[in-house]
């Protein structure tokens, strides 16, 4: 049998292969972008993935062709490939850098928090452990919520490594933000770093009661032992 080559037309046959149409609103409901528009094959997530995998190989002009797609499944398909890529046993730095450009450079075309979420960890965070974490802050001030997500996903990185305190200064620069991706984003990684340091998780807590949404708040906290909690939710109150 003849091997497919990893081009981009290649990853949309394949995907459409394995599109069903009775799962198209399903996914459709994953979608909140409001930029691009959401065109939906019906490719469930776990397809998706499977196949994008079978094209880590695809060169980096044909992934930002696939960022190109108007098919939110082929754009995240893109995005799995870029953290496949990441993961690869061997990958150079230069090969981690290319990843983070490219991640960079189209994020334009990443519009939704699941294709943040699906790469920003291993592109952008892995990349950026043990060098400058300027790149975080200039997309924690962005106009773009998309990137301050970015900004805040991209710690996962840090925290696996049981580094916490750039979690806490991406969270400390976005805990007022109005847009609720970017609160649901802080909620969920500050909680991360607080498996690894309670009393840190505890104190920006506090100090950004009045910046969080409630939401935030009791996402955040939510793993704290109930007194704990208590006297945190009581300060959002006060």
């Amino acid at each position: 049998m003849a091997t497919v080559r990893p081009t981009a037309a290649a990853l949309r046959k394949a995907l459409a292969a394995v599109a069903d149409p009775k799962v198209a609103a399903k996914v459709a409901g994953f979608y909140k972008g409001e930029t691009l528009g959401n065109r939906v094959m019906g490719v469930d997530f776990g397809k998706n993935f499977a196949t994008a995998k079978t094209f880590v190989a695809m060169p980096l002009e044909d992934v930002e062709t696939l960022l190109e797609d108007a098919h939110y499944e082929v754009r995240m398909a893109a995005m799995a490939i870029l953290d496949f890529k990441a993961q690869t046993k061997g990958v150079s730095d230069a090969e981690r850098k290319a990843l983070f450009d490219l991640y960079l450079r189209r994020h334009d075309r990443i519009d939704n928090w699941d294709l943040v979420d699906r790469a920003a960890p291993r592109v952008v965070g892995g990349w950026l452990a043990g060098r400058s974490k300027a790149p975080l802050t200039k997309l924690a001030k962005s106009r773009d919520p998309w990137e301050r997500r970015t900004a805040i996903v991209a710690t996962y990185a840090f925290i696996r490594e049981g580094e916490i305190e750039e979690t806490f200064r991406i969270g400390e620069l976005l805990a007022g933000d109005a847009h609720p991706y970017v609160q649901m984003a802080v909620a969920s990684w500050v909680r991360e770093a607080g498996k690894r340091d309670q009393p840190r998780l505890v104190e920006f807590l506090t100090r950004n009661a009045k910046r969080l949404k409630a939401k935030s708040m009791r996402d955040a906290s939510k793993l704290l032992p109930a007194n704990v909690r208590a006297g945190v939710m009581a300060a959002a109150k006060a």
